[in-house]
């Protein structure tokens, strides 16, 4: 009996493992080179544009391209998710945004019609294989992380989106400048395939992974982490997944997160879109130099995001309610994204840096909605409820490159856009102050 008390004693004190970390690294390396597939066509644009003789509202529409299908698919895309677990999705995600990434450096040998209908096409595809990231993500954050860590958790895999920026915009620049455009996409599609098969041999579960310890797993299911997730029955795959999906339509404070993420989304596929053309066109940049300069506000935006799951989760520990700690640096960090507008009132290119700088800084403080949906989702439909979140956020990534193209068209000048994408900054911090109340579970009636 004492030999038994003894080993129970040591077995308590057993200090706790730390796989989650290792698995939060994954998601922010994969989102990372998943936005830099996004963006492989932002920095090929460019030289793009004028090898085959488009014009912006046609690069308006090649942009959207991704969207488009990104949207369509975040419903299916979650469905998967619940019904099969976010390893084995992920894995195929991945390996197959990739090859349609290398499928697009074909195009540098059609004609300009066939080039366009060729780049919508692949992009497209694109879209439809990445759907199920995003809601991938924060269901693998849900799981594996208790409630005051996941606001820095979700902002550190959201903010791959500025380091992607940071890592990979000066290499696609550099290719572009000492070899050509379609190099660019080569590149990025062989480095997903060999990512896809190292996600395969690292992500599992937590109740499955052969690394973690019984202190981490308690750890993280009394902090209130959906540890069985992928052992439940799945609600969505039944007839009653309409009703739930009615059910969070019917939901004030999840509409106001919505309409939140989309307008945060504006700024960010301005900046995936738009942003290195903007700098070539308007500041008079070089191909090579836009690349490298692209990569100051991401760096900003990568601090930024990092900063505001910080203060986020430390609201928390220090006794504000998730409501108040979740839309604090929303509301701050999207007031301090609206100050790219004042790049309309300057000219050297210096100011223009140092203002998109603190615009990118703030919007990645205020990128908190992965969190909040780690913190929302119905438990029995989190990949679902994710899928739903993204694709109205995503809805930007459709609207934002047409209607700066549409703008950069008609008035010559990206003045009217930047004006645009403020505004949408504005209106998320009004989204969070009137139309969201309390931050909270959903939880789900029988449909």
């Amino acid at each position: 009996m004492a030999q038994s008390n003894i080993t129970a004693a040591a077995a308590g004190a057993v200090k706790a493992s730390h796989v989650r970390y290792l698995i939060l690294f994954m998601l922010f390396i994969v989102t990372t080179v998943n936005y830099a597939d996004r963006a492989t066509l932002s920095i090929a644009g460019s030289a793009m544009k004028s090898e085959l003789s488009l014009d912006p509202v046609t690069m308006g529409y090649i942009f959207s391209a991704f969207s488009w299908a990104y949207v369509l698919a975040q419903l299916p895309g979650g469905w998967l998710l619940d019904r099969f677990g976010s390893k084995k999705i992920y894995m195929w995600s991945i390996a197959l945004w990739s090859v349609f990434t290398v499928l697009q450096a074909g195009v540098t040998w059609m004609g300009t019609a066939a080039a366009v209908v060729a780049l919508f096409l692949l992009r497209f595809m694109v879209g439809l294989a990445e759907s199920p990231s995003f809601p991938a993500n924060g269901r693998i954050v849900a799981a594996w992380f208790p409630t005051n860590e996941r606001g820095t958790a979700s902002a550190i895999f959201n903010s791959a989106q500025y380091f992607a920026a940071v890592l990979f915009t000066p290499l696609m620049a550099w290719i572009v400048h000492a070899f050509s455009w379609h190099h660019v996409f080569t590149v990025m599609g062989i480095f997903g395939l060999l990512l896809a098969m190292i996600w395969g041999r690292i992500i599992y579960s937590p109740k499955d992974h052969p690394m973690i310890n019984p202190a981490e797993l308690e750890h993280i299911e009394q902090g209130g982490g959906l540890v069985d997730m992928d052992t439940r029955k799945p609600a969505a795959s039944s007839a009653k997944g309409k009703g739930y999906i009615k059910q969070l339509l019917s939901n004030r404070m999840l509409l106001g997160v919505y309409i939140g993420q989309y307008c945060i989304n504006v700024i960010t596929y301005f900046f995936l879109t738009w942003f290195p053309v903007y700098l070539v066109q308007e500041r008079g940049m070089s191909i090579l130099k836009a690349g490298f300069v692209a990569s100051i506000p991401a760096v900003c935006g990568f601090i930024g995001g990092v900063v505001g799951g910080i203060i986020s989760d430390r609201l928390i520990k220090r006794g504000f309610s998730v409501t108040w700690a979740r839309k604090i640096p929303i509301v701050g960090g999207m007031l301090l994204s609206m100050t790219m507008i004042l790049c309309n009132y300057v000219e050297a290119q210096w100011m223009v840096v140092g203002i998109m700088a603190l615009a990118f800084f703030g919007k990645g403080v205020g990128a908190l909605g992965w969190a909040v949906v780690a913190d929302t989702a119905p438990k029995q439909i989190v990949g679902l409820s994710g899928g739903l979140f993204n694709m109205f956020g995503n809805v930007a990534g459709i609207t934002t490159p047409i209607v700066i193209g549409y703008i950069v068209k008609e008035t010559g000048s990206f003045a009217g856009a930047l004006v645009f994408v403020g505004i949408n900054a504005l209106i998320t911090v009004i989204s969070y102050l009137v139309i969201v109340k309390e931050i909270k579970r959903v939880e789900l009636k029988d449909a």
